[in-house]
């Protein structure tokens, strides 16, 4: 539990959050310049000149009028910025292991214990002996925050931690978060542009605007706030679910180099060529665009992923905007035309049909 009632001079506004964050994952969205790290920072105890009162689990780490500010240190948050910020000079292995050593009150077994769960977690062991110089953007994002969990926090922030690789990296760090929310049950505050990571890794989103709270609540219903002022922001459809083999080849689906990805009941025919499918947990993302809607029957197409379902909301602007369409338990974020929704007669609650080609999936994990 997050009680938030914080206020922050800042150059062009003043940021003003008065929440109680609850989930697990909370993810903080918005325009750049909107707060977001500032909000972070002033959580960490990185930013001077923050007033009102941050109390974590009942633990108040800052309460202006009770002249209470524990220094960063004391606060038992790990904070992964956008650059990594690691140990030049250290190894993997030492860079990691500098975060369970500071761990707060935790004998040498249990620092131990933590830095094999972090390395474990991240999937780094190959990694441990090189230094960050000879790492990928990706690579050192994952030895940041295996850091800063061996560290044991009561709470993770994440300030948009591959923002700084290229664009084919972005999505990676999607499934290491899903492990550190479901396996380790560290809480995290995560601040990025894309919604469709927000609907898959958060129980809550915050949309903050020129430093004030606009929205806050259940991240699919976030959509509608990012789309309207934020520039950068994605809609990907983020899809977590267990990998199995390809059907029989005597199978309708069945395909050279591809697998079925379950995700609750729905049964979808994805790209498997990069990895011999199994029982693991795999995340795909694919673009709102690369999802055709019709509010027909589809028949005859190539498609391999045809899925009936419903319109659930439309969030349409002078010329485009975006459809939510559930099918067989997924949401799906469609980019349409105003054309479209007037031509295909898309309303909330009408039946609406959904065509995905398999080569648009992107494995993440």
């Amino acid at each position: 539990m997050i009680d938030l009632d914080l206020t922050l001079p800042l150059a062009r506004f003043t940021l003003r959050v008065a929440r109680r964050l609850s989930g697990r994952a909370v993810a903080i969205l918005g325009a750049s310049g909107s707060g977001k790290t500032s909000l972070l920072e002033s959580i960490a105890g990185l930013r001077a000149g923050a007033s009102g009162r941050i109390v974590i689990d009942g633990e108040t780490l800052l309460d202006t009028r009770a002249l209470r500010s524990l220094p960063p240190e004391r606060r038992r948050i790990g904070y992964v910025p956008q650059d990594a910020l690691l140990f030049p000079h250290l190894n993997v292995e030492r860079n990691v292991r500098f975060g369970s050593d500071k761990s707060s009150g935790e004998g040498a077994e249990s620092a131990e214990r933590l830095f094999r769960e972090a390395v474990s977690i991240l999937e780094i062991d190959r990694l441990l002996a090189r230094f960050p110089a000879t790492l990928s953007g990706g690579e050192r994002q994952r030895v940041a925050l295996a850091r800063a969990i061996a560290a044991r926090p009561r709470l993770l922030l994440l300030d948009e931690p591959l923002a700084a690789v290229d664009v084919a990296l972005k999505g990676r760090i999607l499934p290491y978060l899903l492990r550190v929310r479901d396996e380790l049950h560290v809480p995290f505050l995560y601040v990025t542009h894309n919604a469709g990571e927000a609907r898959a890794v958060a129980e809550e989103a915050v949309v903050l605007r020129e430093g004030t709270v606009v929205f806050a609540g259940a991240p699919e219903q976030a959509l509608a706030w990012v789309s309207q002022g934020d520039p950068e922001a994605r809609f990907d459809n983020i899809l977590a679910g267990r990998l199995e083999a390809p059907p029989d080849a005597g199978s309708k689906d069945a395909s050279r180099g591809t697998g079925v990805l379950r995700v609750g009941e729905a049964r979808l025919v994805v790209p498997a060529e990069d990895a011999d499918p199994s029982s693991s947990l795999a995340v795909f993302a694919v673009s709102p665009e690369d999802v055709l809607v019709s509010s027909r029957p589809l028949e005859g197409i190539s498609a391999r992923n045809v899925l009936p379902g419903a319109v659930v909301a439309l969030e349409i602007g002078e010329t485009s905007g975006w459809a939510r369409i559930r099918a067989q338990g997924i949401e799906w974020n469609a980019l349409v035309t105003k054309e479209a929704v007037r031509e295909l007669e898309l309303a909330p609650g009408r039946p609406a049909w959904i065509a995905v080609k398999t080569h648009v999936f992107r494995r993440l994990r």
